[in-house]
């Protein structure tokens, strides 16, 4: 009611906030409080670092990347980076010469120590005073192909030397029946066994090992010329035509009525026929694999001609012809 009878034509009453009771009791006791406190004061920073809470960084995260400034490389520091890298190649070089050298010292006593092949044909003793002559080895030297049919030339030389061995047997018991009339054949058959023994083994069998070693055309084409000479003997020795020295078929019936002598002679002139007829089978498997090996008459020839230029007795020996016939010509003159 009393706010009716108020006069609204009156002036306002003026209202001061800050006299209200509560606000002036609590804006006093702050007063008081900020008088006291002193920020610079020695309890207070004791006070303010207990209750200071430091902050603690999670597990998982990482540390702030950090610019690093780049520094360039002064010439001193390159050139000390240079002579160590000339230093270390220096060592790497000394150390593969070093190696080279104990490697070529090794092969040089390897060398010094190693053993040529030995001449192992024909097998004498150790106390025989001759030493062997050839070298022969077909499982080394002969191709695999080439080594059955190289064998059976060096067994067809041995037949043939046993069948003129058993000649001279068969020539020297006719002799002992007939010595006026078989005389001769008997000093023949010596002369065909120290004579054709070598000769074949030389002359055909060697010849043909050299070309089954080497494939060489020009040992072919002396294999097959002197080959086959040695088959046209076997036959005449074969035959037995007498006073030849050759116990064959003719001899044999007609040299002697002694029938142990004249079977003696049957039989040689049995290994007479068997050596003429092997030859005859060889030569052709002989022919069959030159055929197969490529050889040509025009290659013996290139072989044979760079023999011969390459022997030094000819060089030698055309040296001499040419030095000779230039003084000569030049004395005429």
């Amino acid at each position: 009611m009393s706010a009716f009878d108020a006069n609204p034509f009156a002036d306002p009453v003026e209202v001061n906030p800050f006299q209200d009771p509560s606000v002036t009791q609590l804006a006093n006791a702050n007063q008081g409080t900020l008088d006291e406190f002193n920020p610079f004061s020695e309890n207070s920073r004791q006070t303010n670092a207990a209750q200071t809470i430091p902050t603690t960084q999670p597990a998982g995260a990482s540390q702030p990347a950090v610019l690093q400034t780049s520094v360039e490389p002064t010439p001193q520091s390159v050139a000390s980076a240079a002579q160590a890298g000339l230093l270390k190649q220096q060592e790497e070089l000394e150390r593969k010469a070093a190696e080279l050298d104990r490697k070529e010292r090794e092969l040089q006593n390897s060398a010094a120590g190693f053993n040529p092949k030995q001449n192992n044909w024909p097998p004498l003793p150790k106390i025989c005073p001759i030493k062997p002559c050839f070298y022969q080895d077909f499982s080394a030297e002969i191709p695999a192909d080439y080594q059955h049919i190289c064998k059976m030339m060096y067994y067809l030389w041995m037949f043939h030397s046993v069948t003129l061995l058993l000649n001279v047997l068969a020539c020297l018991a006719v002799f002992t029946v007939e010595p006026t009339t078989t005389g001769s054949d008997f000093g023949l058959s010596i002369l065909w066994l120290v004579l054709f023994t070598p000769c074949a083994f030389l002359c055909w069998y060697r010849p043909v090992y050299k070309a089954f070693r080497s494939d060489s055309s020009f040992s072919f084409f002396v294999f097959f010329f002197i080959f086959f000479c040695q088959i046209i003997a076997h036959i005449v020795q074969a035959v037995g035509i007498p006073n030849w020295g050759s116990s064959g078929w003719i001899l044999a019936f007609s040299a002697t009525s002694n029938l142990a002598v004249k079977i003696i002679m049957i039989v040689v002139a049995m290994f007479f026929t068997t050596c003429a007829t092997l030859s005859l089978f060889l030569l052709k498997r002989v022919h069959s694999l030159y055929r197969r090996t490529g050889a040509s008459f025009q290659r013996a020839q290139e072989e044979f001609s760079q023999g011969i230029l390459s022997n030094r007795n000819f060089q030698t020996a055309a040296s001499g012809a040419a030095s000779t016939a230039a003084q000569n010509a030049f004395r005429g003159n």
